[in-house]
This record gives structure tokens, sequence and C-alpha cells, in this order.
């Protein structure tokens, strides 16, 4: 899996970036290249304008989905273990995978439902990493499981794109020094920033990374156990995916 946000739609966190001058991150296109040359076999890419791009390879080894409806669009990593019961709260039928699921949530949070994103992904048992795009809002949401078996990770282009992939390799090589794990039990949201839905009542602190030849390496994101966020009960329509409280 592979998705490149534009500057202009998302703003990847500033810590991400590097200050090491000597290494130079690749140009999404550059980046899409490479990703369509190690999976020529059966890689697609789709293009929403100049401002974002998914890129997907289906894998027989790790179970790996792709969804569409409605303008939403997930890739779905891992595999949940109350998938049967979660289809059944959201009113899907049996036969419905993963992605879909997260899709159907999404839509079911985005526009109705009462209650925030956090609690909605404590729902989630299993092991799991996902993204979403919302073309019709132009908004991305990104989540990993707090167990750590699915490892996603982000970066920064070279002009300004956040890139995200569950491949190390292919962001090593893209994003160069800029880029960093994207951190377990949290989810990213393209206007509200970085939670720990497992902790949603304390901060985020980015934490510099130094890489093995003593470069620093973008940041990693830890919860700071001594901040504290005032979360506000909502009701009503407004509670959606887009509110962390």
């Amino acid at each position: 899996m592979l998705a490149i946000f534009k500057e202009k739609l998302v703003k990847a966190p500033k810590e991400l970036k590097s200050p090491a001058a000597w290494t130079k991150p690749k140009l999404s296109d550059e980046i899409l290249q490479q990703f369509m040359r190690c999976n020529s076999s059966n890689a697609f890419s789709m293009c929403f304008g100049n401002d974002a791009l998914l890129a997907y390879s289906p894998s027989n080894i790790h179970q790996r989905l792709f969804s569409g409806l409605d303008d939403i669009y997930c890739v779905f990593l891992g595999g949940l273990n109350n998938l049967s019961m979660l289809n059944k709260q959201y009113g899907l039928s049996k036969g419905a995978n993963e992605a879909m699921l997260i899709i159907q949530a999404y839509r079911t949070l985005r526009d109705r439902a009462p209650y925030p994103a956090y609690q909605v992904l404590k729902e989630l048992e299993g092991s799991f990493g996902f993204l979403i795009y919302d073309n019709m809002d132009r908004t991305v949401f990104v989540a990993s499981g707090s167990n750590g078996h699915v490892a996603l990770y982000w970066g920064i282009a070279a002009d300004g794109s956040l890139v995200i992939s569950e491949n190390l390799d292919l962001i090593k090589a893209s994003c160069a020094k800029s880029f960093a794990p994207f951190p377990t039990g949290c989810m990213f949201h393209s206007e509200h920033g970085l939670m720990n839905f497992e902790e949603p009542t304390k901060k985020m602190k980015a934490m510099p990374r130094i890489d093995s030849e003593g470069v620093m390496c973008g940041a990693n994101f830890n919860v700071d156990s001594q901040s504290k966020i005032q979360l506000m009960p909502r009701v009503g329509s407004e509670a959606n995916w887009a509110s962390w409280n």
C-alpha cells in the first residue's frame, strides 16, 4: 500500500522532517513509479486530482484489503477477531470484510453518530492498520492497532507531501531521513492531528529519533503522561470521526 497526500491537503507533523541536508527525499511521482515497478504484476493506483494518490497491491502472505464506497476509500491491513459482531452492529452482511466495515463505521460516525472516533477504535479487536481517504470531504484518517503487529510508516517527500505505507524499505527510499514509524494505538486526522485512542485525555509528544548513523531521523510520537486534555461530551449530529471529543 502507498498513499501520498500533497501538503495543501494534509499538513504532516513537522517533526517528521529531518534536518539532515545531505539526504534528499524523492518527489511524489518518483515514489509512485518505484511502487509500481516493485509490484508490476498486480498493482494499481488512483489519483484524486493533483492532491491525493492511493496505490495498492494484493498480498498472498498478509491480509491486505482495498474497498471504495460513495467516494470513500479504505486500505486495511491485518484482521479483526470480532468482525462478525461488528458487521451485525453496523448492519452489514456476514460476508463484509474489514475494509468494508471501516468505511461503514467511518461514514456512520461522520454523518450521524453521537460518540467520538476513539471510542469506535477501542471496539476493534485484533491486529490492524488502516487508512481512509474521503474524497468528498477531502479528509485523511489513519489508525494503527495497539499491539503493534501491523506496522505503518509515514514520512515527508521532497515536495512536502505526506507519504504512508507499510513497506519500510519504500518509505526509507522515498523519504530519506524524514520518516518514522506511525505510532501504535494512535489515530491521525488531516484536520485535527494525532491522538492516542487508548489514552485520549493525554497529549502526544514528539521525541527526536536518532538512526544507526547518529543522524536525526524523523521523530517517535509518545503519550505525554503529564499532560491532560479536557474531553467534553458530545451529542447529536455534530459528533463524528472528525472530532476528537
